[in-house]
């Protein structure tokens, strides 16, 4: 089979695609022949060397397709089964082995292609506006990179619950897209001070959260913005990561909160991991939740893939189309 191999960290040219072993199936584990494959700043992370993995590695943190194979012990999938699952690295490939325990089944009504686009994001936006900072109606909150993959998904969602919601974006296109999600403030950060323009819009109050895709050049100012004892949840850093901080800045914000969640530890068990992945697939198939794919890449193309992730080029979601 064919795969996407990084054997030195660094920039998007360190992708190659290259043939390598049919993957067998452990006694827990199913093999998947992947027909999509997500491309996320997790990807980004892993391959330019942010965070620490051996090499040679396959990038790749979710994907969907059918069951090919399933070791001895697995009893609730077969192959031809239609699946996806997210964080399990190995997705850039035509086939990948990953934990039964970490798959899940999709349903009829989805195509295999939204089921990759909504993994990893939609189950993030999940937790975060679900089990980090439960949203409620009568709330604000802020978004960063609102027209973004998850971003988006995330303003869909506290749409929603009946949640006011802040959006900052880098473009006018953007703002137009962030409005139509369900914005209802967009402040351009390009041409805005984002932490004059939240308090101006909150009456000096502050937003309930933030939540905040981007780090480094928005984390200080974000904190800012939270109303006392608000939540500050930093959920990606496609700036760069965030320097260190006196805790003592939590308090002269106002005893605030900060939180750095991981999918990994809101998908722990396999009941939760089932639990919100059927959320997502119940608001696609019903309508509340619009998974938008920006642009379908071939694996071979994955370096141009995180090139326009990178560039900020992208409203909503990038894919590597496998099959």
């Amino acid at each position: 089979m064919k795969r996407i191999v990084v054997h030195t960290p660094g920039g998007p040219g360190q992708m190659v695609l290259e043939d390598g072993p049919a993957p067998v199936p452990g006694p827990a584990d199913v093999v998947i022949d992947v027909v999509a494959a997500g491309v996320n700043f997790i990807d980004v992370y892993f391959r330019s060397g942010q965070y620490k993995a051996e090499v040679p590695l396959t990038l790749g943190s979710e994907a969907a397709g059918t069951v090919s194979a399933v070791g001895a012990d697995v009893r609730d999938l077969k192959p031809g089964d239609r699946v996806a699952y997210a964080m399990v690295r190995g997705a850039y490939a035509e086939q990948v082995v990953v934990p039964a325990a970490m798959v899940v089944r999709v349903p009829d009504a989805v195509p295999l292609e939204t089921a990759a686009a909504a993994m990893l994001q939609g189950m993030t936006a999940h937790y975060l506006t679900r089990s980090t900072f439960p949203l409620e109606a009568g709330q604000t909150c802020l978004v960063h990179a609102a027209a973004g993959g998850a971003g988006g998904l995330i303003v869909q969602m506290a749409r929603r619950l009946g949640v006011r919601t802040i959006g900052t974006v880098s473009t006018d296109a953007k703002a137009q897209e962030a409005r139509a999600l369900g914005c209802d403030e967009v402040i351009k950060y390009t041409e805005q001070d984002f932490e004059v323009e939240v308090k101006a819009l909150t009456g000096g109050r502050g937003v309930d959260v933030v939540y905040d895709s981007v780090g480094r050049t928005t984390f200080e100012k974000g904190l800012a913005v939270l109303r006392p004892r608000g939540v500050m949840a930093l959920f990606g850093q496609s700036s760069g990561a965030v320097a260190p901080i006196d805790p003592q800045i939590l308090n002269t914000r106002g005893s605030v909160y900060l939180t750095r969640p991981s999918l990994a530890h809101y998908v722990a068990t396999t009941d939760e991991l089932r639990w919100r992945a059927a959320e997502i697939f119940d608001a696609i198939i019903g309508g509340d939740l619009t998974i938008r794919v920006s642009a379908t890449y071939p694996l071979a193309e994955a370096a141009r893939a995180h090139e326009a992730l990178e560039g900020r080029k992208t409203v909503g979601k990038l894919l590597l189309g496998v099959r």
